[in-house]
């Protein structure tokens, strides 16, 4: 149940979508032009994705050309705030995150390769 409920939020343009949408209802146009790298095939499945789960509502004005808007239903609010403190976690760590890589990238892995090989070797 836990992984189902994470794999509504933890991909990587649901939180992006999310803040867009925080601001207030917008069209698609407004959504690609808010969210930089996303494209219309990925925006088109993540917002499709969130309406299904609840988290967006999808609304078609019958008019020619159609109008489409979309905005964060009641429970796609709820997600606004715990967002914000990923986001202010993640800007407040992304130095502590480099370092981590650095030192992981810069030691000596070979041992550990080794090591693989040699229970590998040994099936």
């Amino acid at each position: 149940m836990s992984r189902q409920v994470l794999r509504l939020i933890a991909d990587q343009w649901t939180p992006l979508v999310i803040y867009a949408l925080e601001d207030g209802t917008m069209r698609f146009g407004q959504l690609l032009k808010r969210i930089g790298g996303i494209s219309r095939k990925m925006l088109a499945q993540s917002l499709r994705a969130m309406e299904r789960n609840g988290l967006v509502q999808r609304v078609v004005y019958p008019v020619v050309p159609p109008i489409v808007e979309y905005s964060l239903t009641p429970l796609g609010q709820t997600l606004v705030e715990p967002m914000k403190v990923l986001g202010n976690w993640a800007y407040g760590h992304m130095h502590e995150v480099a370092l981590a890589r650095t030192a992981y990238d810069q030691r000596d892995h070979t041992p550990l390769q080794d090591e693989v090989a040699a229970l590998v070797e040994q099936r």
